[in-house]
């Protein structure tokens, strides 16, 4: 079982910047391909980023290119989203999320099904 624990979230101006942590344990971490999800109130769960288990591949939201930066360090167990020039549609719950490709032809995913574990959650908030 795979636990994963996000950190860094709290309250922002807009066109301010937060850092977001994923700090992962029980599991083989460099095999996961890892991702970043988000959940507004009253809105359904939708993608943010992603990115492969070795990091040579990243995707992003269109909502979120140029802005946001995800990245990890095999070496630590963890997974970053960097969020510059934040707005106050960004406003959400932000999920870390890992998935295993082992098996498949790609090295990355933006399916929330496709995720096999799921941290707590941090809170985001964009004020205006």
């Amino acid at each position: 079982q795979v636990q994963l624990v996000e950190s860094g979230g709290g309250l922002v101006q807009a066109g301010g910047s937060l850092r977001l942590s994923c700090a992962a344990s029980g599991g083989t971490f460099s095999s996961y391909c890892m991702g970043w999800f988000r959940q507004a109130p009253g809105k359904e769960r939708e993608f943010v980023a992603a990115i492969s288990w070795n990091g040579d591949s990243t995707y992003y939201a269109d909502s979120v290119k140029g802005r946001f930066t995800i990245s990890r360090d095999n070496a630590k167990n963890t997974v970053y989203l960097q969020m510059n020039s934040l707005k106050p549609e960004d406003t959400a719950v932000y999920y870390c999320a890992a998935a295993d490709l082992k098996s498949s032809i790609v090295t990355l995913t933006t399916t929330p099904d496709l995720y096999d574990y799921w941290g707590q959650g941090t809170q985001v908030t964009v004020s205006s």
